[in-house]
């Protein structure tokens, strides 16, 4: 009996992928659990594991597609088989399983279930619509529930249908063009960062700070740190430090908006994001329980999280829970930035590169070490007097780096 493999749910709001690359081919045979395919979703690269085992008898989408959750992957069968189609498994998944299909062969009937078939992003739409789905006449494929029949349903407008295949121009009126589809991540971040533009009500506040009192300090540890324990100490776990320390005396700073409610959710816990660059865009892993690591703690798990997110092999979980983000465009060279929160946290502090600057230290000029940081906060959720508060005690701390060694 041939069956049907479909992309699962794989939580964490992930409703499609991209096949990245298919690890198998029509005619191959395949053990339970090998891999399938390599699927992109917004969060991570992922491999699907077979459910089953037998010869895979087709492939339902090609390298650079998307497909949604529900969706048929690929048919596993046995030599000779072809398959009609057969419904979708009644509940989607949770994270761990992968759901499944029985498919007859040609000469028998496809089974009739009385749930209502319907992808996640359809069962949303009719939520937020008030439409009860079992009243619905499905109009897809095997009598699916397609978002027109709700908003059919509904009364709503009609969303606008998307365009056909189009031939596009390789050049424009100046010159040759090259067309990058937006996909995966990058995508993500473009939808996010819109988001957090037209849903908070962002500034900008800046400050100089002198650590030429941590730079000596994290020379001296970082010695302490490759000899005894073998980790590389760089700035970052002392800044997160500060920052902890700092979020505890401004708990505004650690909250979220519940658009919802009208409430604003103070954290009272500590999940500090930190922005990791990949080939295919930003990611912000979560180093959970921030406040409950030392230095030396926090310094591995942030390089474990970032080795993880470049090579896009990171777990969804550790994308997930964030309450303040931190972003580190110094290591690229640069020192000014007005970074964007990871919405809908209330703020996101950026750390520019430390560079040799004079300035005035018990009424003398003398070469200091300077580093630049920008806080992004929403106003809506706290006032500027708060956010300069806040950055000024995080430049005291970073200028008294001894504080910071206090849970050692």
């Amino acid at each position: 009996m041939a069956k049907e493999f479909r992309f699962p749910d794989l939580g964490e709001g992930v409703t499609e992928g991209e096949i990245k690359k298919w690890l198998v081919k029509v005619g191959d045979e395949v053990k339970k659990d090998q891999s399938l395919a390599e699927v992109e979703t917004d969060k991570a690269v992922v491999e699907m594991p077979s459910p089953y085992s037998g010869k895979v008898i087709k492939l339902s989408h090609l390298e650079g597609g998307i497909v949604k959750v529900g969706e048929v992957l690929a048919v596993i069968g046995e030599e000779g088989e072809t398959v009609t189609a057969a419904e979708p498994p009644s509940s989607t998944s949770v994270v761990g399983e992968l759901p499944e299909t029985d498919t007859e062969v040609i000469t028998a009937r496809p089974s009739v279930k009385p749930t209502v078939q319907a992808t996640p992003a359809v069962r949303k739409l009719a939520k937020d619509l008030e439409v009860d789905l079992a009243t619905v006449k499905g109009t897809g494929p095997e009598g699916r529930v397609t978002e027109e029949d709700v908003r059919q349903a509904s009364g709503a407008p009609a969303a606008p249908k998307a365009p056909g295949p189009q031939m596009k121009a390789k050049f424009d009126l100046y010159g040759w063009v090259d067309r990058i589809p937006l996909r995966g991540v990058r995508r993500t971040t473009a939808k996010h960062m819109m988001e957090a533009q037209a849903n908070a009500a962002l500034v900008t506040t800046m400050e100089v700070v002198d650590v030429t009192e941590l730079v000596a300090l994290r020379e001296r540890i970082n010695r302490h740190a490759q000899e005894a324990k073998g980790i590389k100490l760089t700035y970052l776990p002392f800044i997160m430090k500060a920052v902890i320390a700092c979020l505890k005396k401004h708990p505004y700073m650690n909250s979220a908006m519940d658009e919802e409610a009208e409430e604003i959710v103070i954290k009272k816990y500590y999940n500090l994001g930190i922005a990791v660059a990949t080939e295919d865009g930003l990611l912000v892993p979560v180093v959970k329980a921030a406040d409950q690591k030392d230095l030396f703690t926090l310094a591995k798990e942030v390089k474990e999280l970032a080795e993880a997110s470049a090579s896009r092999k990171v777990d969804l979980a550790d994308l997930k829970g964030g309450t303040f983000s931190i972003t580190n465009y110094g290591v690229f060279g640069s020192t000014y930035a007005t970074p964007i929160p990871n919405y809908p946290e209330a703020a996101i502090l950026g750390v520019g590169r430390i560079q040799d600057a004079p300035m005035v230290v018990d009424g003398a000029v003398a070469p200091r070490k300077v580093l630049h940081l920008a806080l992004t906060f929403d106003h809506r959720i706290m006032d500027g007097a708060q956010a300069a508060t806040f950055l000024t005690d995080l430049r005291q701390m970073l200028e008294s780096p001894e504080l910071l060694l206090l849970d050692l």
